[in-house]
Formats: C-alpha cells, structure tokens, sequence
C-alpha cells in the first residue's frame, strides 16, 4: 500500500459519493449514462469474486464492498427510483461495441485461464472503456453539468492516480501488470481531452462542452 494507491481510492469513492448525491438532491438523473454506470457496476462484480475466496485485508474488504454498493444503489436510482429523469434518447451507445471485444480479448490474454482470472480481467479491460457512453452522451447533448463533470474529473484523477501506484510499485517492489498498465493509460487518454476542458472551463465557471458527434 502506498500514497498513491489510498489516493487513488479515495479519488474514485468521492467520484462515486458526487454521482450519487448529485442524483438524490435533485430528484434527476439527467445528463448520466446508464449505460456507463451498468458496465461500472458489472465491473466490480466481475473484480470482486474474490471476497469470497481470499481475505487481503480490512481496508481492501471494506472499499470493495463500498465500490459494489455504491455502484448498484446508483443503477438502481437511475433505472428505478428516479428513471422518469433518465434521457434514454441521448444514452444510445452500444454496448456491444465494447462487450463483445473486452469478452474476446479477456480470454484471450490473461494471467492464467481460469475462471476467477478470466473475470477478473475482463474486468479490467471493460473498465478502461467503461466511461466511453458517458462522453458519448455529453458529445451527443452538446455540454454537461457541473457536478457531472467534477464527477468525471475525479474518476479520471483515480485512474492517473493509479498510473503513479503502478511506477511507484514497479521502482519499489519490482512489480509489474502489463494487462492493469496498459489497460490505465488506454483509460487514462481517454480522459486527457476532458481534463483540458475542464481545467480551462469548468474552473472558470463556463460550462463543458464536448465537439457533437459526426
């Protein structure tokens, strides 16, 4: 455990805790992709089988609970609770697209074929894509709320965080996971134009906006 892997958590929780108040206070789910939260929760639940079998550490238990629980109380509240809100006409990605590839590739290329390892990577792979609807959907509806965008701006700042844990634990310990490296920086460019947009926009107040689609 180092600095920047407890950041890197702390990071992505408070993304998760933005999302959801964000979604409670106003009763709205407007300007959220589904979507990217369905493949989100599908991908601690493919991550996280392991509670059931190994015992890493208090800590470790805790934040995986806490990322499962957070990430189904948020479909539920954007497909149930308050799914008249829900703007299913601009949340159009295909889901597919993503799936089918992530599936392919995580039998593919994975540290050993079993199930549990299978699982666990497919995971990884489906989170370095797993934002991909959410922009799709700002790209679509032309801008994107403030909160929306502190949201992704701390869930960006998670996987760049996560990027230093990794040298940092190459330099320290000699460790290396080519599949969780290169899997973070595929997710982390994704990031990069929002975070131009978002230190020299939302910052100063403007509203995001993100080029339309062709």
């Amino acid at each position: 455990m180092n600095i920047f892997r407890i950041l890197g958590d702390v990071s992505h929780l408070l993304a998760m805790i933005i999302l959801l108040v964000k979604i409670w206070r106003s009763k709205s789910c407007a300007g959220i992709s589904g979507k990217s939260q369905i493949l989100f929760a599908l991908v601690f639940t493919t991550r996280y089988l392991d509670l059931f079998t190994t015992f890493i550490s208090l800590y470790n238990t805790v934040m995986k609970v806490i990322f499962l629980v957070c990430a189904y109380i948020t479909v539920y509240m954007i497909y149930v609770k308050f799914q008249k809100t829900f703007d299913r006409e601009h949340d159009s990605f295909r889901l597919e697209f993503l799936l089918v590839p992530v599936t392919g590739l995580s039998f593919l290329e994975n540290h050993s074929f079993t199930a549990l390892e299978i699982l666990w990577t497919f995971s990884i792979y489906l989170e370095s894509v797993a934002i991909l609807p959410q922009l799709f959907m700002i790209s679509k509806t032309g801008e994107a709320e403030t909160i929306t965008t502190h949201y992704l701006f701390f869930l960006g700042l998670y996987r760049a965080l996560y990027l230093a844990n990794w040298i940092w634990r190459y330099y320290t310990e000699n460790f290396y996971d080519q599949i969780a490296v290169v899997s973070g920086v595929v997710q982390t460019i994704f990031y990069c134009d929002f975070f131009y947009l978002y230190v020299t926009k939302v910052l100063k107040g403007k509203k995001l906006s993100l080029p339309m689609p062709v």
